[in-house]
């Protein structure tokens, strides 16, 4: 009887070799698990078939995940608190190949079509671990709504809750490892890169998701393509990939591929001798020996992975070195059959554990806890009993989706999308005497986006851009349709940039300026006339003596009043003159220091309006002059009514009264206020008044006016006596005042600094000056240096002289 018990296991062993079929325990609730055993070469066949799968590569990872499931199962059978009288048993099959994925699938789905054939019908499937194998059993377990959770399946459309409704995993989406990779590319700036994807879902879907993304962080990727699956039909295609990328001048390739087909690639690498080089690689290959173990791969560079958080799994190992020799206590284990314990399983069990193995198994084992917890909830067990006995998946699955729960220090829940909150630990690779093995530098949690990488723990960190970096104060203008190619231009005048990366720069603040390829502002000079510096003291002592001149002057007139030369210029007139000219001068003060709303007013107004009250006189004079000597003989009545009707006093009134109306009607209008010019110099801010020229323009005309009359006069007695002809003093003196304006707005019109307003200065104090140098210093040589000529009785003379000189 036992032989023949025997017989009818060793052949249900064979079979089960032939097609897939591994490790399996009976129990009340069967969990179905789909884990890679065996390695099978892609090969195009002409008709379905179904490779054998023993005769593939073993795959030794494949054994520790099935240990993981087993462990935990383990653990929940002797923890009678969890599933209290349920005892929970697997079914293990061996995804060697796609088909075999296939196989599994229909033979998940018939165990739920003829559960009458079955002692227990799988309640959840458990993988598979690849996301193209997934597709097909998360679409088809989805129909009945039976629950799936894969431990390595990262493809984010699997997220698609429509299509796969029953799909959950418990590793992140590629969705978070695109994000990580993105963010290594920025830390390090590596905007110039290769991006490779293996011909399969994972690595397509991967693909596309971070070129869409690329251009949102300023990465451009050089160069584009998919890896095929190694045979001889594609071994020209891997060649021209290796090629293109050394062609391309890249230094960092971001491969997001499986493990299997990558493992296919890299030796193409080696042969083409490719160095120097940074791979960014995705979970499933970086920490794969199966690539790691490639003769010769510690050559091509630095590789940097994103792997899926490793946790300390203790008690594992030790499980893992007594499950080749140690059935299990509670029920026929399969590791107890003839058909598992030959050379190639004892081979899978020689392999030492990695980090890559533990962190799936881990996967594996919370994966068979979120489902244990969810039977725990079905069930409505408590620590004693479970009250029911029978479950259907279909209602496994919304207990499945509450589930929340503490396993080794980890926090386990599924979102609405069937993801793990779960982050991803960076790796690099490290080679000690040509020993490999990984090394944590850095982690990545995606909500909030958190990258965190120990540059130093690196062994190589080469540059990977188009163009290098423009300095400080240079802006990029792209060349080509990439942007991370491109020269750099100088930031114009008054613009500046202190970052790189920038099309544009930066435009200074209003006060501020900046000569060109700047990487910072510099304040603004302020110009105004200042009363402390060296320009503004010497204008001072000008205005000082020219008010000490004419004071003296006004004094030297005051005294010698009733004297004829005082008289014949016009006698108490001068008085009005002297103290318009002290006045004019005076008004240069409100040229000085910041303008103000006074000084606005007043600093152009006061002198026009003062100076023309001189003008006036000086014309009235003229007038007065020429009445008497030329015009005496044709009109004998007009000087006597014009003299005895106070005509030159009207006159003076009127005029001064004309001037006082244009300049206040001016001011009114068009207010004078201080203002600031940002515009004229690029470096500098002119302090001035607003709507100067406007206001001026009618008074400076009114004066013109008034001068040309002044000038005639006095020219139309040239040849009166030399006690009366004032031509030639008068027109020094106006010449004086016109070159002085002249010159100030020729200044003005090019410059509006300092100069421009100590020459508005110097150009008023030169007006009085000139008057008084003209008009007033002759007389006033006459009354101090040649007093005989300051008699009724010269003055006589030389009237009679004239006279007899017209006859």
């Amino acid at each position: 009887m036992e032989g023949l018990l025997f017989k009818v296991l060793l052949l249900v062993c064979l079979w089960s070799r032939s097609y897939g079929t591994g490790f399996q325990l009976e129990g009340n609730i069967t969990i179905y698990g789909m884990f890679p055993l065996h390695n099978v070469g892609y090969t195009i066949a002409t008709k379905p078939q179904l490779a054998d799968c023993i005769r593939g590569t073993v795959n030794s990872h494949g054994y520790f995940l099935v240990q993981g499931l087993r462990y935990a199962v383990e653990e929940i059978n002797n923890n009678n608190r969890l599933l209290p009288g349920v005892i929970l048993g697997y079914q293990v099959y061996d995804t060697c190949s796609l088909r075999a994925s296939i196989l599994g699938t229909v033979n998940l789905l018939a165990q739920q079509y003829n559960r009458v054939k079955m002692k227990s019908g799988a309640i959840a499937l458990i993988g598979p671990d690849s996301s193209t194998y997934c597709f097909i059993s998360a679409a088809a377990l989805g129909s009945i709504l039976m629950p799936e959770i894969s431990y390595e399946a990262s493809n984010e459309l699997l997220s698609n809750r429509q299509l796969y409704p029953s799909f959950f995993r418990t590793i992140p989406s590629d969705k978070n490892q695109v994000k990580a990779m993105l963010e290594i590319l920025v830390r390090y700036n590596w905007t110039w890169i290769a991006l490779l994807g293996s011909d399969n879902s994972y690595g397509l879907q991967g693909m596309l998701s971070l070129s869409q993304q690329a251009s949102d962080y300023n990465i451009c990727i050089a160069y584009q393509a998919v890896i095929p699956r190694l045979g001889t039909d594609t071994q020209q295609r891997m060649q021209n990939i290796v090629k293109n990328i050394i062609k391309t001048k890249v230094n960092t390739i971001v491969v997001f591929s499986s493990k299997r087909i990558a493992s296919g690639f890299f030796p193409f690498v080696i042969e083409q001798n490719v160095t120097g080089k940074v791979w960014i690689g995705t979970e499933d290959w970086s920490v794969a020996t199966l690539v790691s173990q490639i003769p010769g791969i510690s050559t091509i560079g630095t590789v940097l992975g994103v792997s899926v958080k490793y946790t300390i799994f203790n008690g594992f190992q030790d499980f893992v070195k007594q499950a080749i020799t140690k059935p299990t206590s509670n029920s026929l284990s399969a590791m107890s059959l003839p058909c598992l314990q030959d050379s190639y399983l004892y081979g899978m069990a020689q392999h030492s554990l990695s980090e890559y193995d533990i962190s799936s198994s881990f996967n594996v084992y919370r994966a068979v806890y979120a489902v244990a917890q969810a039977l725990h909830q079905a069930l409505r067990c408590d620590y004693e009993k479970c009250q029911n006995t029978e479950i259907q998946p279909w209602q496994l699955l919304q207990y499945l989706k509450q589930v929340r729960i503490s396993i080794r220090n980890t926090t386990l829940f599924f979102d609405q999308y069937g993801n793990p909150p779960t982050g991803y630990d960076i790796v690099t690779w490290q080679w000690i005497n040509k020993t490999w093995s990984l090394k944590m530098v850095g982690s990545f949690i995606s909500e909030p986006p958190n990258l965190q990488v120990d540059a130093s723990q690196i062994q190589w960190m080469p540059e990977s851009r188009c163009s290098p970096e423009c300095p400080y104060g240079n802006r990029e203008l792209q060349i080509g349709q990439h942007k991370c190619c491109f020269k750099c231009i100088e930031c114009p005048a008054s613009t500046f940039l202190n970052k790189t990366g920038s099309t544009s720069c930066q435009p200074c603040n209003k006060d501020q300026w900046s000569p060109s390829g700047s990487e910072d502002c510099l304040q603004r000079t302020i110009l105004y006339l200042r009363w402390d510096d060296l320009l503004g003291n010497a204008l001072l002592i000008l205005l000082a003596l020219t008010l000490l001149l004419t004071l003296g002057t006004t004094l030297i007139f005051l005294l010698n009043l009733n004297t004829p030369v005082v008289k014949s210029a016009g006698g108490r007139t001068c008085l009005l003159m002297l103290l318009s000219l002290i006045i004019a001068a005076c008004s240069s003060l409100c040229l000085f220091s910041k303008p103000s709303r006074a000084s606005c007013i007043f600093r152009k107004s006061l002198f026009i309006f003062s100076f023309n009250i001189c003008l006036t006189c000086m014309t009235v004079r003229a007038f007065q002059v020429v009445c008497i000597f030329k015009w005496s003989a044709k009109l004998p009545k007009f000087y006597d009514t014009w003299a005895k009707n106070r005509g030159p006093d009207i006159f003076i009134l009127v005029t001064t009264l004309v001037e006082f109306f244009i300049c206040v009607l001016g001011a009114s209008l068009n207010t004078p206020l201080p203002s600031a010019d940002y515009n004229f110099y690029f470096d500098s801010i002119v302090l001035e008044c607003s709507k100067t020229m406007v206001v001026m323009l009618p008074q400076i005309l009114y004066v013109s006016i008034l001068t040309v009359i002044c000038f005639c006069l006095s020219y139309m007695g040239k040849d009166l006596p030399a006690n009366y002809s004032e031509a030639k003093c008068i027109t020094f003196s106006l010449m004086i005042y016109i070159i002085s304006w002249i010159t100030f707005f020729t200044t003005y019109s090019v410059n509006r600094g300092t100069l421009s307003m100590a020459l508005e200065v110097v150009a008023v104090l030169f007006s009085v000056l000139g008057i008084l140098g003209g008009y007033f210093f002759p007389k006033v040589y006459i009354i101090i240096l040649q007093p005989k000529k300051n008699t009724t009785a010269h003055f006589q003379n030389c009237i009679q002289m004239y006279t007899m000189a017209k006859q």
